[in-house]
């Protein structure tokens, strides 16, 4: 049923067009990730295999879940039924768990067993804990505004109380306390490939600082996109009696959406390897980086910090 005094028709069809251009901005940008990646064989490496897999996740997440919101926020109140209700906020909860763990998982996926097996791991936690309020245990109920679904976070009922403790401490603190250590470590490695390559007569000064900033990079959109979601869930479930504006609740949940369009910007066109081969591909073969002479000296580094990460494996 229509939702009466949350947001005005012009309120409901502001967010509408706000999440119409995420989704459709998130749909095409990790469409054209995939479809690069798989038509060119010098991109099929690795790191590449995550990058993919966080951008069917991205996808996975706009299209059953920013699309269908842009619907419902369009019509004024969420018209899909219980059931939508249901799918939709499993969906949404399983891509956006999925996205989540890749962000922690950065700095080790460079090497192929690493890589398959984070891919596989994340598929799998993913789906053992979205999957329990299908049968049950928890729940997925409207929030915000109204117009999507997430897990229910308001419910005091001891078995979804459980399972909302449980989803709190191993789908976000856990994830969240693997970024730190990830990045850390990704940090501490790039930093003693430096210092080898100086000691050896090179100079990767430059390389160095553009791999930091994109690692801040990386690490601020996260933060910006799905801390303050995180940060909101755990408020509720600490303090049932607390009162959130429905409007200011909703800011959180769009961030979070948002993701699926800061990711592929972020984690694949700062690549410069990979942005030679998608700009021709946007551009009809044109590319105005295409003399750029540092790319080599980036695949050299990169090459170095997965043989330097090799065989710390080893040791």
């Amino acid at each position: 049923a229509e939702q009466d005094g949350l947001l005005s028709q012009t309120g409901y069809t502001v967010l509408a067009v706000i999440m119409g251009v995420f989704s459709m901005a998130g749909i095409l940008l990790n469409v054209l990730v995939i479809v690069v990646t798989v038509r060119h064989r010098q991109l099929r490496q690795p790191l590449s295999y995550a990058l993919v897999n966080l951008a069917i996740c991205d996808l996975g997440c706009a299209v059953f879940g920013g699309l269908p919101t842009t619907v419902t926020s369009a019509m004024g109140y969420f018209s899909l039924g219980q059931v939508g209700c249901v799918l939709e906020g499993f969906a949404v909860s399983f891509f956006g768990e999925l996205t989540y763990q890749h962000s922690g998982q950065r700095g080790f996926q460079v090497i192929y067993l690493h890589a398959v097996a984070g891919v596989v791991l994340s598929w799998v936690w993913s789906f053992v804990w979205n999957t329990p309020p299908l049968f049950g245990w928890g729940s997925y109920e409207l929030e915000g505004v109204k117009t999507s679904c997430s897990p229910n976070w308001y419910s005091r009922d001891t078995g979804n109380m459980s399972y909302i403790i449980m989803y709190f401490f191993l789908c976000f603190a856990l994830p969240f306390s693997v970024i730190i250590v990830s990045y850390s470590r990704l940090l501490w490695t790039l930093h003693q490939v430096t210092k080898l390559q100086v000691s050896e007569g090179g100079s990767t000064t430059r390389v160095e600082l553009q791999v930091a900033c994109m690692i801040v990079v990386m690490v601020l959109a996260f933060l910006v996109t799905w801390l303050p979601y995180a940060v909101m869930a755990l408020a509720v479930i600490l303090d049932s009696s607390l009162y959130i504006d429905p409007l200011i609740a909703t800011i959180p949940v769009y961030l979070a959406k948002s993701s699926t369009v800061y990711n592929p910007i972020i984690y694949i066109f700062m690549n410069r390897q990979f942005r030679g081969y998608a700009v021709p591909t946007v551009l009809c073969g044109l590319n105005p980086w295409a003399s750029d002479p540092q790319t080599s000296e980036d695949e050299t580094t990169v090459a170095s910090i997965t043989k330097t990460q090799k065989g710390s494996l080893h040791e």
